[in-house]
């Protein structure tokens, strides 16, 4: 997703460590071994990331996403101070990227912390810290890197990533051992997170909601990969909600790809350039409160009576179909967002690929229990092989009323009538809707 050494750089593979459950949102870390540090890596002590477990983060993807700010302000990273918390030095592609465009983009410093044990520091690039005092603890150890400027050491006329080695090399003032084992949460991590301006990197995504809140809290800025189940979760979406969090810039088309190991069974496609296995996640987003110009772009829309005629969802339906538990309407796609509805409105989290908030407001999800009109006491689920069972699911989702039992998706009973529930739900209603309330009330 994401400058004349692309080709180069996109055969480097960024340090990712992740658990088998990728696609459910398990990307986890390594946790540090040290003693005092448990309680604080309970969440990470099975973070050993087996070979075929591995996801690597592609430099042009970063490279891609990066860029798409630069074009609604080209001065987005300028003076400012940028930290890579989960990511390895050098080996990092978002490490390559921001060494490499170091004064492309303006930068003040560049920060990149490491973690005890990683599997692929060191692979390009070794440092004696990796290994100095190791005794009986994993390799190699973590260290952060600073880097406050990038000259063209090699003297081949242009500063790049060959010249960020050799400063590497040559200065290892600029490398600092970390005691902590490289938690973003550790001491010393948060007290670089404080001198920073800008966070950009793959976090763990077991706990990706104290990596947010960690964020938030020290009043960053962040450009960060997360799972897309992650917008509802309780206390992300209220980041979304108040504009404080959106999505970036290259979202939700095809799905974000990464790297695999060459012994990995299950992939994509092998890139025709680097020869690498390329896996597909279509449950992996950016997550910024960086602006670009793609969240002002109003959609433009057909109003309802188009939709009804045009839709191939909507096509031979009379009205939207509405929800009997939320006084909203369902829009199965953004695409069916009727321009002359100023009502409340269901639509998929996919939305906020598109959202404008200038254009719609939104107002809760499908657990926004205070929007809930009905609640359902007795419920019977059937599933698709005809399975029966007691259930209260009902109530955590939006409800539509049916006339029949569908033959191809659960459904469930309540009191002789049937209801089938839809996938996650976020509730919008347009902007001017909102003016004209308060218009309303004056």
């Amino acid at each position: 997703m994401t400058p004349t050494e692309a080709d180069d750089m996109a055969k480097m593979a960024t340090r990712k460590h992740t658990r088998k459950k990728l696609e459910r949102a398990s990307l986890l870390t390594a946790a540090p071994p040290n003693a005092e540090n448990a309680p604080m890596n309970r969440n990470l002590a099975t973070a050993k990331a087996a070979k075929q477990d591995e996801f690597y983060t592609r430099y042009v993807d970063i490279q891609k996403e990066v860029e798409a700010y630069l074009e609604f302000d080209p001065d987005t990273f300028r003076g400012k101070v940028v930290y890579c918390n989960c990511d390895d030095p050098f080996e990092s592609n978002f490490f390559k990227y921001f060494a490499a465009n170091f004064n492309k983009l303006g930068l003040k410093k560049l920060v990149t912390t490491s973690y005890d044990g990683s599997p692929i520091a060191g692979a390009q690039l070794t440092f004696f810290e990796y290994d100095e005092g190791n005794g009986q603890r994993r390799k190699p150890k973590a260290i952060a890197v600073e880097i406050e400027e990038v000259k063209d050491l090699n003297g081949d006329g242009a500063t790049g990533i060959e010249d960020v080695k050799l400063f590497l090399k040559r200065n290892p003032h600029s490398r600092t051992r970390l005691a902590g084992g490289g938690d973003f949460r550790s001491a010393e991590c948060v007290e670089l997170l404080k001198q920073s301006d800008i966070v950009v990197t793959n976090p763990p995504f077991s706990i990706f909601r104290e990596y947010v809140a960690l964020l938030v809290k020290h009043r960053k800025n962040f450009l960060i990969i997360g799972n897309t189940n992650s917008i509802t979760y309780k206390d992300i979406f209220p980041l979304i909600k108040n504009n404080r969090l959106w999505l970036g810039c290259t979202n939700f088309n095809v799905g974000m790809f990464f790297e695999v190991p060459d012994d990995w069974k299950h992939f994509h496609h092998i890139d025709e350039e680097t020869g690498r296995k390329i896996a597909r996640v279509s449950t992996s987003c950016w997550y910024t409160n960086l602006d670009h110009g793609r969240r002002h772009h109003p959609l433009n829309l057909m109003n309802m009576a188009e939709n009804l005629r045009f839709s191939k969802n909507l096509r031979g339906k009379a009205a939207y179909e509405r929800y009997d538990n939320y006084d909203a309407i369902e829009v199965g796609t953004y695409k069916e967002i009727p321009s002359d509805y100023d009502g409340m409105m269901g639509v998929p989290i996919t939305f906020l690929d598109k959202y404008n908030p200038d254009q719609f407001e939104i107002l809760g999800y499908e657990k926004s229990y205070h929007l809930q009109t009905r609640k359902y006491e007795m419920q019977v689920q059937v599933d698709k092989s005809g399975k029966k069972s007691d259930v209260t699911k009902l109530n955590d989702g939006v409800a539509i009323k049916v006339d029949r039992p569908p033959t191809d998706q659960t459904y469930y009973v309540v009191d002789g009538e049937y209801y089938i529930q839809q996938y996650k739900r976020i509730f919008i209603q347009r902007c001017r809707a909102r003016s004209a309330r308060k218009e309303a009330k004056k």
